[in-house]
């Protein structure tokens, strides 16, 4: 298996907004929080390394996002069942040159990562608008009403969000819960990795 490092230094060579890596590096530890919290604890570093890669065609194939991952990892020697995972977050949503991504979540695995990918975005959204800029602060009563405000984050989609929820079996509530407590009990690994990473979110 691709290890973490090699991961990192793939993401690298397609990514370097600083925006996308702090993304990535955050539904890592999102990923890994979930892997322990669910049971999955022996399989944490590879859904962590599905998280740190799901976006690896983003920045530089916006319109074929989903569509050109299996290009960039398969050249890196990635495996299949990680492509396979990487490509399933697009699961029914139509990228920009007008395909539909018809790879579907199938594992546990699979369908967290579906989940929390866009509620990741939406919770950091909402942190830097407290005073804190941190999730560490944050309650569930806090992100659900911005959750509401369809104005807010808008391109963080509710219906994928909610379709995410909805293939693992769980509440939205259950969802929100877990990815806010998942972020804030990663934060201070997020910053560090992006201290160390040598990047600086604007």
């Amino acid at each position: 298996m691709i290890t973490r490092d090699e991961a990192f230094e793939l993401l690298r060579k397609y990514n370097n907004e600083p925006f996308h890596i702090q993304h990535a590096l955050t539904v890592e530890a999102v990923m890994k929080w979930y892997a322990n919290e669910l049971g999955y604890g022996d399989e944490a570093e590879y859904w962590g390394i599905v998280g740190m890669l799901h976006d690896i065609d983003f920045e530089e194939y916006p319109d074929e996002h989903c569509l050109k991952a299996p290009e960039l990892l398969s050249q890196a020697g990635v495996s299949e069942d990680i492509i396979h995972a990487v490509c399933s977050h697009g699961y029914g949503i139509t990228v920009g040159c007008g395909v539909t991504i018809d790879v579907e979540p199938i594992r546990e695995m699979e369908k967290v990562l579906f989940a929390a990918d866009e509620l990741t975005g939406l919770i950091g959204a909402a942190a830097l608008m407290r005073p804190s800029k941190s999730t560490k602060d944050m309650e569930l009563k806090s992100l659900k009403k911005k959750y509401k405000s369809k104005g807010f984050a808008a391109g963080c989609s509710r219906e994928v969000i909610e379709r995410g929820a909805r293939q693992l079996g769980w509440e939205l509530d259950k969802l929100l819960t877990l990815t806010l407590q998942a972020m804030a009990a990663t934060e201070d690994e997020i910053n560090e990795a992006m201290s160390r990473s040598g990047c600086q979110v604007s």
